[in-house]
């Protein structure tokens, strides 16, 4: 079993590196920010996730007696380093953007501030905890926008990428405006609502469709949702209909059928046609499958009478854009601002605020990405979470910032969706100016 918060997840050059700032002396302060370089074209925002579990793994992470024993078997470390890993812990301070938050490229969403050696060991386990929830979310709000008032919920966890990535992909699409999820586990330790009813096995297993239709609705008369399609869709339904007179003499209702395969918009329709001639308007249909919001879009321009979706691998995994680019870069050390050069991947230098202003519709109107000693009469949007290796900021539940983001999502400029619109992010003069001076100096000395 992984342990989330073992320090020996992590990249082994994090290790080589430590041990060489510690036989150096290298243990001032440093600064590392994280940020997402370009969105892919089709990715106008992003929502910030994964805060909670990022301050989970800074406060837990420790050395155990197993992780010595295994560096020192490797042989590329000596005695003193694996020594000093013994007392290890993280002592420094970390200032996000709150979970829920929308930001755009090149805005830091979390910075850390702590000892050289321990701001770089925990880079590969804070980008993989950040860059995945903040994927699922943002996957899940362009759903969520698609169709504000249906009901989504998660069914991936059978084909994500293992078992925490299950999880968290239940946690991050909740966040990003998902009604709920199938995940167990994720109910459980989130408190996000689960959904789920049966399988076309549960079809299968009875002697016939009627039988497993009424045995289903007896044992959960008040989540009765049944499966369509394992057989012939249109014959199905009618069977509902004749067992939900049957139903009501035992005073059970049925919720909803459920589709899975065929051409779903197209037996939406005859569903519900036959559905409402005999008097079954509260019945809801849902509908699963291979979908995200490219086909979902399907379900919209046709006008399809779907109350629900059920989104698995597509959304679990990010299907269409799987990973981004992102970077956690240091931007101080001994304080002094630090960049990187690179052509295509030049950083700015310094510790930095994202400031947002709205218009007086409380539209987004615009973000200016400064140093934080800068005052620019808007929103900030980076906040104190961690001090000295203890979160002072208590994160709120899940369940606000689902609310923060969907309220966020209404104040997005009208022109967010146009292919040539890019939302102003601009960096103040202040910043401009440091990176200009910081730019000087590491060209001087590295001549």
């Amino acid at each position: 079993m992984i342990q989330e918060h073992s320090p020996l997840l992590t990249d082994l050059y994090q290790l080589t590196m430590m041990q060489a700032y510690y036989d150096k002396g290298m243990q001032e302060e440093a600064v590392f920010e994280f940020f997402f370089r370009d969105f892919p074209d089709n990715r106008r925002f992003l929502i910030a996730c994964g805060l909670q579990q990022a301050l989970q793994y800074l406060e837990s992470i420790q050395f155990s007696d197993e992780d010595i024993d295994y560096l020192r078997r490797d042989g590329r470390f000596h005695d003193t380093f694996l020594n000093q890993l013994r007392e290890f812990s993280f002592t420094g301070d970390i200032h996000a953007m709150a979970e829920g938050t929308i930001f755009f490229s090149h805005e830091p969403i979390l910075r850390v501030t702590a000892p050289l050696p321990q701001a770089q060991l925990v880079e590969t386990r804070l980008i993989n905890i950040l860059q995945f929830q903040t994927m699922i979310a943002s996957k899940a709000a362009r759903m969520t926008r698609l169709l504000p008032d249906t009901l989504l919920i998660d069914y991936g966890l059978r084909r994500s990428h293992g078992a925490e990535a299950g999880v968290m992909a239940a946690r991050g699409a909740y966040c990003g405006g998902f009604a709920g999820t199938a995940t167990v586990l994720a109910g459980k330790m989130f408190n996000i609502p689960t959904y789920g009813t049966m399988a076309h096995s549960f079809i299968q297993a009875h002697d016939s469709e009627e039988e497993a239709f009424y045995d289903f609705a007896t044992s959960h008369p008040e989540n009765c949702v049944l499966l369509l399609d394992t057989y012939n869709t249109e014959r199905a339904v009618e069977r509902v209909v004749t067992l939900s007179r049957k139903l009501k003499q035992q005073d059970i209702t049925i919720k909803g059928v459920r589709l899975d395969s065929g051409d779903m918009v197209q037996l939406s329709k005859k569903v519900r046609t036959v559905l409402d001639e005999n008097g079954l308007q509260e019945i809801l249909i849902f509908a699963s499958g291979d979908m995200d919001e490219y086909s979902l879009q399907k379900f919209v321009d046709n006008n399809a009478p779907v109350d629900g979706f059920g989104i698995g691998s597509k959304l679990t995994t990010s299907a269409d854009h799987p990973y981004f680019d992102c970077a956690y870069k240091l931007v101080e050390f001994k304080g002094r601002g630090r960049r990187k050069l690179a052509e295509s991947k030049s950083t700015w230098p310094g510790r930095k605020q994202v400031f947002r202003s709205f218009s007086k519709f409380s539209k987004f109107a615009g973000d200016i990405l400064g140093l934080t000693d800068e005052q620019h009469g808007s929103t900030s949007l980076i906040h104190h979470y961690m001090k000295n290796g203890k979160t002072i900021t208590p994160l709120p539940p899940l369940e606000e910032a689902r609310a923060f983001a969907m309220e966020q999502m209404r104040q997005l400029p009208a022109d967010i969706d146009r292919s040539a619109y890019r939302y102003p992010v601009t960096p103040s003069e202040k910043l401009e100016e440091y990176a200009r001076q910081v730019t000087k100096e590491l060209e001087e000395r590295n001549r």
